[in-house]
């Protein structure tokens, strides 16, 4: 069964390729078919393999196929090749499964489009790109998926691209994670001078005898690599690209937000562990990178009134607390939250986008309200994300993920009382700014009729993903719940253990707080769009700085886009530029002169042929 991984990737590849190529002839339910079919026996063939892998000693548990050799450079022989860990394995079960519940639901979402094959095909060629990035044993065809993701992103949310604004923000995207993929570039020509090689594996085990811990070297290779790590995870300060991102269709924001794109940075990190625990200050900055994102983006949140834009700030500041937990080397709690986060927020985006059709694409929330009878199940799930998504104690698949976050950011060997903190906090923004989005979508008075009742495609992939929100987080229990270990021992057999540095006994102490913390925010909220009715918005000054996600695209047009345009406007007459002008100015006379002979009289083409032939004989004879 393992030999068959290959196929993992090559059946979305192969849905791309039939539906580019040929999806335009064939109708709608075959095209459907096509682009969620090979996603869903790409599911299958995952969770036979991961029973297959899962049975194996742990010693055993590392497989690596060959295809073939890409090219050979020098003595630079990088392959086609796959390498299986517990840490990819969740990563393609995650990509393949919640994938799939996601092309599932687009067929009734998208039905009513036009593009209706190019979608599906976009989507394909995104879930292949990004099972590459997991599988790939080398950097450079990692790399490959990384830039296929970037690529598929810029065509997915600029898919109604005959909105302009739709397409600036698909060109944001585009460029603003290239300035990060720029980072992550020169990382690996670094790498591939120290080590000869860009093999994973082989990097892994050499780096610890090649780089010294905490040297110069070891913190550029790791800023490099966290520098490509937040442009695609939408990290500070790389974070204005991901609000825009919600131009595209919600089943495309729920696989870039779940499945896809924002998670690679995680896996970058993740995968590169070593290399980033040679340089503890780097450790330190990913760790400090994830707090403040996590509390920019819970900030804003809480101040905005586009219902997808509320969780796309929310994904910002949950891979925050990703970012965190890699930073404080707590990888299990990191990677599990990951998993968790993919279930909860590809259920809020495609409950969202159900709420969206629902009321005829109306996206704000101070135009919602009263949908709680209206839309029963597409209520319940969302409820239940939203509970996960504020960490609901006990109940919840959140609160377990989030909790080992915030206890290793504390307890961790280079945790703190301030990264702590920064969670905390942001924990507590985020159970306000959640269920401020339940209460204004789903209670109070009727704003917006709705046009729209979801059906079967759409409501089923909402039930599935509410289940995995409700009971994954029973994967792996904190230890002072009996610790189960089936998620740590996944994961540990690829990552380092975190050293604590006080006893699991204190971790009651943190659980206690987190639950008060997070019934305390839903408090607040209840209070305020609740009990109070609120009915419109209109944003302060003070508010709108937040709204606009602290001004950073301003900040960013004045201290790099204006300068640009303006050098480029003084540069744009000068000499060298006057000569290529001048060439073309020459080129465009000279057709003019030579275009007047073509004045369509027969006469003077006859003597024009005459006088040639006299020229022609003459020439014979004399010379």
């Amino acid at each position: 069964m393992l030999q068959l991984l290959w196929l993992v990737p090559a059946l979305p590849f192969s849905g791309f390729l039939i539906l580019a190529l040929f999806g335009k002839h064939f109708p709608k339910k075959i095209q459907a078919i096509i682009g969620s079919g090979t996603i869903g026996v790409a599911a299958l063939l995952v969770i036979s393999i991961g029973i297959k892998f899962l049975n194996l000693p742990s010693h055993e548990q590392i497989f690596n196929q060959t295809l073939w050799n890409w090219f050979s450079i020098s003595g630079f022989s990088p392959s086609i090749a796959f390498h299986l860990d517990s840490l990819s394995l969740v990563f393609i079960f995650v990509i393949t499964f919640v994938g799939f519940l996601i092309h599932l639901y687009s067929i009734e979402y998208m039905s009513f489009d036009e593009g209706y094959a190019r979608f599906f095909a976009y989507m394909n060629l995104f879930v292949g790109s990004m099972l590459t990035l997991v599988l790939a044993d080398n950097l450079l065809l990692m790399y490959l998926g990384w830039e296929g993701v970037g690529l598929c992103s810029y065509l997915l949310i600029g898919f109604f691209y005959k909105d302009p604004a739709n397409n600036y923000a698909a060109r944001k995207a585009f460029i603003v994670t290239r300035v990060g993929d720029t980072a992550m570039l020169v990382g690996l020509f670094i790498l591939f001078v120290n080590f000869g090689t860009l093999n994973i594996h082989d990097i892994l085990t050499a780096a610890p005898g090649t780089i010294a811990i905490g040297s110069t070297l070891a913190l550029t290779i790791a800023l490099l690599l966290l520098g490509g790590a937040v442009g695609k995870s939408a990290q500070l300060p790389l974070q204005v690209w991901l609000p825009d991102a919600m131009a595209g269709p919600s089943p495309v924001s729920a696989l870039i937000h779940a499945a896809t794109m924002v998670t690679a940075g995680v896996y970058l990190i993740a995968r590169t562990n070593v290399l980033f625990a040679l340089s503890p200050l780097a450790m330190t900055i990913v760790a400090i990178v994830g707090a403040l994102t996590l509390l920019l983006a819970g900030i804003s949140a809480l101040f905005q009134y586009d219902l997808k834009r509320v969780l796309a700030y929310s994904t910002i500041s949950q891979i925050g607390y990703m970012f965190l937990a890699l930073g404080v080397g707590a990888w299990s709690a990191g990677i599990f939250h990951f998993m968790i986060h993919a279930f909860f927020k590809a259920l809020l985006f495609l409950a969202g986008g159900a709420v969206i059709m629902a009321l005829h694409h109306e996206q704000d929330m101070f135009k919602m309200g009263g949908l709680r009878k209206k839309l029963p199940v597409i209520f319940w799930t969302f409820l239940i994300g939203s509970a996960s998504l504020a960490a609901l104690p006990l109940v919840t698949a959140g609160f377990y993920s989030k909790d080992a976050i915030l206890w290793f950011s504390f307890s961790a060997g280079n945790g703190s009382v301030w990264l702590w903190l920064a969670g905390f906090t942001g924990a507590f923004l985020t159970s306000i700014y959640t269920f401020r989005m339940v209460f204004l979508t789903f209670y109070g008075e009727e704003k917006t009729h709705v046009h729209y009742n979801p059906g079967k495609l759409m409501t089923i992939p909402l039930i599935v993903l509410a289940i995995l929100t409700t009971f994954g987080g029973f994967i792996q229990l904190p230890g002072n719940f009996g610790h189960v270990t089936i998620f740590s021992n996944l994961i540990e057999n690829t990552l380092p253990q975190t050293v604590l540095k006080s006893v699991e006994a204190h971790e009651w102490l943190f659980q206690i707080l987190s639950a008060i913390i997070s019934l305390s925010g839903i408090y607040i909220a209840y209070s305020m769009f609740l009990k109070k009715t609120v009915s419109t918005y209109n944003p302060s000054p003070f508010q709108q700085f937040f709204l606009n996600g602290w001004n950073f695209d301003k900040l960013y047009d004045t201290l790099f886009v204006r300068p640009f345009v303006a050098i480029a406007n003084s540069n744009k007459s000068d000499v060298v530029d006057r000569f290529f002008d001048s060439i073309g100015i020459a080129f465009d006379k000279l057709s003019k002169v030579v275009s007047f002979t073509q004045n369509g009289r027969l006469n003077w083409y006859l003597t024009g042929i005459v006088i040639g032939l006299i020229l022609t004989i003459s020439l014979m004879l004399f010379l």
